[in-house]
């Protein structure tokens, strides 16, 4: 590092992925702000004191001290904007998007980096995102937005990001990044049992989770609405859901089928089935069969029509040792939504940590389940360490 190495500030600043990369890559942390007590409390114990809990709607306290900072990082809440979420477009954390850029003018960085999912840039959510740019550009800053994948960074998830830049300086750079090759599951957890915040959970032999995990390979989820070798439907596990004939397969594989194809409404991907198409389709043994099912609960009534029980799209995921993991979120510690590729379990604190780029020096205090959320929300160290190598270029360095 140099004797005068560039300075950096954050807000949003969760656990401090964010700030890992950036110091991977020689920048100085100066402030860090985040209304999360357990993200301050483990960004304190991790990597710096100089970590405030604050709101930022109420602004950035001792703000001169980091005013003309070389570079300001932001990673404003997600999940207003994330499509694995209700995508509601008054969420009220989706403001705190354009409120980074209102601060960030304040701030008057050379350089200002804010990551978020894909969906920002996605429909009527893209406008917020607008907001920002639309807000840099008015301070006199140029922008840019580049999208990237995870894997192409040599990392062992896939996740979809989407960084923007804007900066004061009169560089004009190119954001081109090398691509690697992505690394699989196998390799990044290599040697994890000697590691902290390492607890793995085996489910209980005799509980219904164990029973749904054991049916379940690798690459494979627990799915009523999709079919192919990827899924295995309810019905697939009679010990935990019930017995059906095969007469009753066929009505069930018939309805998962139908309610894609048939669609009533402009939203979701599925709708139930109305009931004389399914007469239609399945002739006189219909009423017989389609009570049975409801009442052995794999199947319910919405108003004139018929619908599958169940109709989520993937829990008890289970992952492939050969291949990157799935976007890590804060359910990764639970079986019902992830399981190891070999184990009837969740994933580890110290295993979501490290698909998600932390190194095993980061130890998590407090609460296990705090650990979860708060790596889940982060920014992954590798991602934000590639962010600090394109600062570097709009910085001239």
């Amino acid at each position: 590092m140099s004797n005068n190495p560039l300075k950096f500030a954050s807000l949003f600043s969760g656990c401090g992925g964010f700030d890992l990369g950036f110091i991977e890559q020689g920048f100085k942390p100066v402030g860090a702000y985040d209304s999360d007590s357990d993200a301050v409390e483990n960004f304190k114990a991790n990597i710096s004191n100089e970590v405030y809990k604050v709101d930022l709607n109420d602004g950035v306290p001792n703000k001169e001290a980091i005013k003309g900072v070389d570079v300001l990082v932001a990673g404003p809440p997600c999940q207003g904007f994330s499509t694995a979420g209700k995508r509601r477009l008054d969420d009220e954390r989706n403001h705190l998007l354009t409120l980074t850029g209102h601060l960030a003018k304040e701030i008057k960085p050379k350089v200002l980096v804010v990551e978020n999912v894909a969906g920002a840039l996605s429909g009527l959510h893209s406008r917020y995102w607008n907001e920002l740019d639309e807000t840099m550009r008015s301070a006199g800053y140029k922008t840019n937005t580049i999208k990237c994948q995870t894997t192409d960074i040599g990392m062992a998830q896939i996740r979809k990001r989407i960084l923007f830049f804007a900066w004061s300086t009169d560089r004009t750079v190119d954001f081109d990044f090398p691509i690697k090759s992505a690394t699989d599951l196998r390799s990044i957890l290599v040697g994890v049992n000697e590691q902290k915040n390492h607890n793995p959970r085996i489910l209980d032999l005799e509980s219904k989770e164990w029973k749904i995990a054991r049916k379940i390979k690798q690459g494979q989820k627990l799915s009523n609405v999709r079919g192919g070798d990827n899924a295995i439907a309810t019905w697939d596990i009679p010990d935990v859901f019930g017995v059906v004939s095969d007469e009753e397969r066929t009505v069930l594989e018939l309805l998962r089928r139908l309610r894609r194809q048939e669609r009533t409404r402009d939203h979701g991907d599925a709708d139930p089935v109305s009931i004389a198409r399914l007469e239609a389709a399945l002739g006189e043994p219909f009423h017989q069969l389609i009570v049975s099912l409801l009442d052995k609960g794999y199947l319910r009534r919405v108003d004139d029509c018929i619908d599958l029980v169940g109709t989520f799209n993937g829990k008890f995921r289970r992952l492939a040792w050969d291949k990157p993991s799935c976007t890590v979120d804060t359910r990764f510690g639970s079986p019902r939504y992830f399981l190891h590729p070999s184990q009837a379990r969740g994933f580890t604190v110290r295993e979501a940590a490290r698909i998600q780029g932390f190194s095993d020096e980061y130890i998590f205090h407090g609460n296990e389940k705090s650990h979860y959320r708060l790596i889940g929300n982060a920014v992954p160290p590798p991602l934000a360490a590639m962010a600090a190598r394109l600062a570097k270029r709009l910085l001239g360095t």
